[in-house]
């Protein structure tokens, strides 16, 4: 049995070594064969550097750079293009997700569970990381499947039969964590600590979490065209019985309506349209996107791959 382990690397220049030397022991003291691949996402730092390094020292190690920064769910399927291992298992290069947590995961694979996926308990971020994790959490879980579970970790172990399935899928919006719930086949949790971050800082702001949420809105779900349908029903009954109600206080009580009130009418309105129009635009631009057709990925770079 193989296992391989697959991280992208973004702004990690003094994690790399640190993440193969705890990874590398970890999976020694299991006597487990494997192989570890980085896949450099176009950082702008000398990620890449500390890659070939490791990769020099130690065959084990195997380094893809990418053409320009893809983003981290591409890098992913990237790594996962060139694993020969029978166990694949994803993981940030952050040291939030200790490699030591490997040993719980294969032992619930080795119950016959093909997908062990994890759940953080206390998250070790920063009150504004943490203010806007909890924004994205929540609205991601108000616009997605109802099976989001806003405390699922980014490491995840699966088989290769599930990683074969994951590379056919052509989706352009690959969040990984979701796509390998709609793959199916039997899963499970478990849960584990989620440590310091050991070197550096998110690179997810609040501008990248939000285009990340509206990427999973809209790629796992359709809500946010329901719920513009909904609105729309609703301020369409809203008109009508308005519209009795303005006759009724005409006829009896002598109305007298104010532009105001108008005003606020179309502007609301106005605004309801075209944020309908909007959201039916980025379903139509995923579409457009969908059929070019282009790769998910480009690589520049190899070292220790055939």
């Amino acid at each position: 049995m193989k296992i391989s382990i697959v991280s992208p690397v973004y702004k990690a220049q003094d994690t790399v070594h640190e993440l193969v030397l705890r990874t590398s022991d970890t999976l020694r003291n299991l006597g487990i064969d494997f192989e570890i691949i980085l896949v450099e996402d176009g950082s702008p730092d000398e990620s890449w550097q500390k890659v070939q390094e490791e990769c020099i020292a130690n065959d084990c190690v195997k380094g893809i750079k990418l053409s320009r920064n893809f983003g981290q769910h591409y890098a992913i399927t990237a790594g996962l293009n060139f694993v020969t291992g029978d166990i694949i298992v994803l993981m940030d290069c952050d040291l939030q997700d200790d490699p030591a947590f490997i040993s719980l995961l294969l032992e619930e694979f080795h119950k016959g569970n093909e997908i062990v996926f994890t759940k953080r308990i206390a998250r070790k971020h920063s009150i504004i990381k943490s203010l806007n994790s909890g924004i994205y959490n929540f609205l991601f879980g108000l616009f997605s499947n109802r099976n989001y579970d806003v405390n699922a970790g980014s490491m995840v172990l699966f088989s290769k039969r599930v990683s074969d399935v994951f590379i056919k899928l052509e989706d352009k919006d690959r969040l990984y964590l979701q796509m390998l719930k709609w793959i199916g086949f039997k899963s499970t949790y478990v849960s584990v600590e989620h440590r310091e971050r050991f070197a550096g800082k998110s690179s997810y702001s609040f501008f990248k979490l939000l285009k990340l949420a509206i990427q999973g809105w809209t790629s796992h779900s359709d809500k946010l065209l329901k719920f513009s349908v909904y609105g729309g029903f609703f301020l369409s009954f809203m008109t009508f019985v308005l519209t009795i109600v303005i006759v009724v206080e005409y006829f009896f009580f002598g109305f007298q309506p104010g532009w105001p009130s108008l005003f606020l009418a179309i502007i609301f309105g106005t605004g309801l349209i075209l944020m309908s129009i909007g959201i039916t635009g980025i379903y139509i631009g995923k579409i457009f996107e969908q059929t070019k057709n282009r790769p998910l990925f480009i690589v520049d770079k190899k070292i220790n791959i055939k």
